[in-house]
């Protein structure tokens, strides 16, 4: 079975020609476009036809999602338009294929529970440190989606009440303290600068911090802190086996990763597993794949059990 998964980003979109055993035939990468849908629409007849063994879709995408019906119930304006969009049905019409969607950090995290650094555990919190925060739970091989799409939207706990205002117009979110946008203003905020009297960027402060730089160093420990405590607290709700760190900052998390784990041990309820992903850029394409991969073959499994 040849499938087409889709992982749909503020910046970029990448898609995936990936076989059942999640081996990734040929992938496609193009810049982010608004209005979305026409654009994602267009792209993916574009590589049906190239593609024509495609057999189904599988789309990860930001924001909350209604996985029953393919619906985008929520999402910023990082992606303005797109909230309300009926994906599934309009893309199934569009290709006549069948379509699954979920969340992109979900699906990043049944890629690592079935395929990753996760794999043999049974409950999983996969979290993605990048422009924003996200988390994706797979319990016993399920996606934990919530009666509104919601699950595991892990950016949106309250870290710091009456804290930095997010872009979900709340107050004090932890993607506003634990994430690559968060670590830039702050660095703003500290004016923390390189020896051309620049901006350093995240992965910068993590080696100025090893290096010994006071300022850097106080903001990498409250990073690694506030990650330190969202972790703790989503073990005290799930008692997960494993939780995965992947995204784009956990790319520097050779420079971050003792600070992280020295701030995690007093915190923890009981031993928990951290580890960094296997799935970088592949993930959430891979998950989409997944995704639809499953619901494929349950379907075929519940037609052979109806002529039995």
């Amino acid at each position: 079975m040849v499938v087409l998964g889709v992982d749909i980003g503020g910046t970029k979109i990448r898609m995936g020609i990936i076989d059942s055993d999640g081996q990734v035939v040929a992938d496609h990468v193009v810049p982010t476009q608004v209005p979305l849908y026409p654009f994602l629409e267009e792209n993916v007849l574009e590589l049906i036809e190239k593609y024509p063994q495609i057999q189904a879709i599988g789309i990860g995408t930001r924001g909350m999602v209604d996985a029953e019906n393919g619906v985008i119930t929520f999402e910023t304006e990082t992606l303005p338009g797109w909230q309300g969009t009926e994906v599934k049905s309009l893309l199934e019409k569009a290709t006549g294929l069948r379509v699954e969607v979920n969340n992109d950090a979900n699906c990043a995290g049944l890629a690592e529970a079935r395929l990753g650094a996760a794999k043999g555990f049974r409950r999983t919190v996969c979290l993605t440190v990048g422009t924003g925060l996200g988390g994706g739970i797979v319990l016993d091989g399920q996606i934990l989606n919530g009666a509104h799409g919601g699950g595991g939207e892990v950016g949106h706990l309250i870290l710091y009440p009456n804290g930095h205002v997010c872009t979900c117009g709340r107050p004090g979110c932890s993607e506003q303290y634990v994430s690559g946008t968060a670590l830039r203003r702050q660095i703003e905020e500290r004016q923390i600068l390189d020896d051309n009297q620049q901006l350093i960027s995240p992965h910068q402060l993590f080696g100025m911090a090893n290096a010994g730089h006071v300022e850097a160093m106080s903001l990498t420990k409250k990073f690694t802190s506030d990650l330190a405590i969202v972790i703790s607290s989503l073990q005290a709700v799930l008692d997960m086996d494993c939780v995965v760190i992947g995204g784009g900052v956990s790319e520097s998390a050779n420079e971050w990763w003792h600070y992280l784990e020295e701030a995690l041990e007093p915190l923890l309820l009981k031993p928990l597993t951290v580890k960094k992903a296997q799935f970088r850029n592949e993930a959430g394409m891979l998950g989409a794949a997944l995704l639809v991969i499953d619901h494929v073959n349950e379907s075929a499994s519940k037609n052979i059990e109806d002529v039995r």
